[in-house]
């Protein structure tokens, strides 16, 4: 089938209006699926759903790479799990406060804290927001200054990680599209390749040192640190402590209950691939054989981290492992993202949406400019829904073919899928990790919201100049002009904030 015309993208369509109206991107994904079968197979609901079961829902999740990469995140989910509530993770976060003596150190630390614990974007801000709420209280820094650096220490530093959940869910609908298109290189060498091309998620974690140092706080951030250092404190400041590990937990958690577990996975992970080629020729690694590798790297993981709580007393083996499958149960609605996902995609295969669009799309502007496109309609898509990963699921199907059919740098593409996706969510009330962030910090959402904008917005700002140059020359010189652009920026900032204080 060519393609249906307009009919051809009313899934697409559905999938985005249910997602933004209701909040919710498995609705959207699942409404959109079913009106593509009803589309394709006639308009009877109970045969459509059952066709959805049998020709998509379940073709999805028995093909041996979509099996291996669900039952990867269902490991992954465990392993998290375990290091948030052994309180592996505190005691980890907790060695870097010793390093502490100034206000700039002080936001390098948390900083430092929550890049380290990049294993968890959901955790970092639970974890590192209400270690660091006496520190930054005592030192007269500002809570919603705090929910800004774990909010860019969370989702931007889990996404560049190719080996845990980010980087597996993104590859997983990576590798569906490449699989259609007839290309055979491995999604997570593709993933890798396009690491260098997020470069809204790396100039946020690099914009915080930046600030730090140039003490280039702006706009309402900037009143809010002001008000700080004057002992005004937002009357409704939420000083309540977030949901916390057990005391007697605490106590007996050490730093070695995350570093050992990492360690374990990164040697049996290597052990297994290096013999395959690994790192330095992963194309030709299948991709079954590296997420067994990694699956077996994360069970032992998993092993290590549930004998070291043994040890110290934290829980008994009996307990550890329960806690691990109840760990692994929290993974189920990502789970079914990835499943919707997967099926849309088929399901737009079989209307000829890539063929539409790309004949919509044929002439009317550059392909240089697709980064550009997939930059600002992702950040449009995640702002809307609150979803990174909703995102992804949405755009990545059409935005690799259009890159394909038109020859647009490819990794360059996919980087600004995965970027949008972040600076809609920075600018998003409703993400998730904005709420976490406030909560963990100990601020209001709306205020870490109004304090974060002009931040989002700057790296946003910036992210456009960086796509528009990688998307006429392929090069990852595009993060240095990004990156190049904010230091200017912030120090024509510090600069023009020190002469009005004199």
């Amino acid at each position: 089938m060519e393609n249906l015309g307009f009919i051809s993208i009313l899934p697409v369509i559905l999938t985005l209006i249910i997602a933004v109206w209701t909040r919710n991107v498995i609705l959207g994904l699942f409404v959109g699926v079913f009106s593509g079968v009803l589309i394709l197979h006639g308009l009877n609901p109970f045969t459509g759903m059952s066709t959805l079961i049998e020709n998509y829902i379940i073709k999805q999740v028995t093909s041996s790479s979509h099996t291996g990469i669900l039952i990867l995140m269902v490991l992954i989910g465990g392993v998290v799990g375990l290091m948030e509530r052994s309180g592996g993770a505190v005691a980890f976060a907790s060695m870097v406060i010793k390093l502490i003596t100034s206000r700039v150190k002080a936001q390098l630390a948390a900083w430092t804290s929550g890049t380290l614990l990049f294993f968890t974007d959901s955790g970092t801000p639970l974890i590192v927001g209400p270690l660091f709420r006496p520190i930054v209280d005592g030192i007269k820094i500002s809570r919603v200054k705090l929910a800004w650096i774990i909010d860019s220490t969370a989702s931007p530093v889990a996404v560049l990680i190719p080996f845990i959940g980010w980087g597996l869910y993104s590859q997983g609908l990576i590798a569906q599209e490449f699989s259609e298109l007839g290309l055979t290189e491995n999604a997570f060498s593709v993933y890798v390749k396009a690491v260098p091309f997020q470069f809204y998620s790396l100039m946020a974690v690099m914009m915080v040192p930046m600030v730090a140092m140039l003490k280039a706080d702006f706009g309402p951030m900037k009143t809010a640190e002001l008000n700080r250092l004057n002992d005004i404190v937002l009357e409704d400041e939420n000083t309540e402590e977030s949901e916390a590990i057990d005391e007697e937990i605490l106590k007996k958690a050490k730093p070695i209950l995350v570093w050992l577990p990492l360690l374990i996975m990164l040697v049996v992970m290597f052990g297994l691939l290096v013999p395959l080629g690994f790192p330095t020729d992963m194309s030709n690694i299948p991709s079954n054989a590296f997420r067994s590798a990694l699956s077996t790297a994360y069970i032992f993981s998993a092993i290590t981290i549930i004998i070291l709580m043994a040890k110290f007393g934290i829980r008994t083996m009996a307990e550890g492992f329960s806690l691990y499958i109840k760990s692994m149960s929290a993974i189920v609605g990502i789970l079914i993202i990835l499943i919707l996902a997967w099926s849309l995609g088929a399901i737009g295969k079989d209307l000829g949406a890539a063929n539409y669009i790309v004949a919509l799309a044929d002439g009317s502007f550059s392909p240089a400019f697709i980064p550009l496109v997939a930059f600002l309609v992702g950040g449009i898509i995640s702002f809307a829904t609150g979803s990174s990963w909703g995102t992804y699921a949405i755009l990545l199907p059409l935005i690799i073919p259009m890159a394909h059919q038109f020859d647009a740098p490819m990794y360059v593409s996919i980087g600004a899928v995965l970027s949008g996706g972040l600076f809609g969510d920075h600018c998003s009330p409703i993400s998730d990790t904005t709420i976490l962030s406030a909560t963990g910090a100990g601020c209001t959402q709306i205020d870490h919201v109004k304090t974060q904008l002009p931040y989002a917005l700057f790296n946003g700002a910036c992210c456009v100049v960086a796509f528009i140059f990688a998307g006429i020359t392929g090069s990852v010189w595009g993060l240095g002009i990004g990156a190049g652009l904010m230091f200017a920026g912030l120090v024509l900032i510090s600069i023009l904030s020190k002469k009005n204080k004199s």
